[in-house]
């Protein structure tokens, strides 16, 4: 993220981007000149809050708040190989954020299985398991569509298929021990 962005001012949108609401996973568009505050800026996503409600601006958008993307750990890295390095695609996994809560899904315990397939004939597929902290939130598209196009970066894999499930229901138990530290729910 551009280091020149100060986070304690509004921000006034330079043009137009699309946005999705937060919980409710509503798409929207942030008309230019509107004054929004970043209340989260991690793994490429911005979390703003505008008018009293928060949003989520795409890394391909952000650059409508004077920001520009972080670079990712699968942009840096690449195996001569041709298979997938399964450390990476967990690094890539850490850049995906709940946008309301400031820790990378991984440390809140909301992948369940990753699992790197490999077949002759179609190439590699990484397979994801995961769930949310909550059933109804209406994120979970947006979240399911992160983690799919960030693994998707990762060098050598062809295809990315990612299963939303709460059978078992997320708990707090799930979280790494800094996660719960983190929220104090520990």
């Amino acid at each position: 993220m551009t280091a020149s962005v100060d986070f304690t001012q509004s921000i006034v949108l330079s043009h137009a981007c699309a946005a999705v609401l937060i919980p409710q996973g509503t798409p929207i568009t942030l008309e230019a000149g509107t004054s929004v505050f970043v209340t989260q800026a991690l793994g490429g996503a911005v979390t703003v809050n505008v008018n009293g409600n928060l949003a989520r601006v795409a890394a391909s958008d952000i650059d409508a708040l004077g920001m520009e993307p972080a670079g990712l750990p699968a942009q840096t890295a690449g195996s001569p190989s041709g298979e997938v390095d399964e450390t990476l695609v967990w690094d890539q996994l850490r850049t995906c954020y709940d946008p309301e809560i400031p820790i990378n899904i991984v440390e809140l315990g909301l992948i369940y299985r990753c699992e790197i397939v490999r077949d002759e004939a179609t190439g590699n597929r990484v397979e994801i398991d995961m769930t949310l902290t909550a059933p109804g939130c209406g994120m979970g598209p947006t979240l399911v569509d992160d983690v799919a196009a960030k693994v998707r970066e990762v060098p050598h894999v062809n295809d990315v298929k990612v299963e939303l499930t709460f059978d078992p229901p997320w708990n707090a138990d799930l979280m790494s021990e800094a996660a719960r530290l983190q929220t104090g729910m520990y």
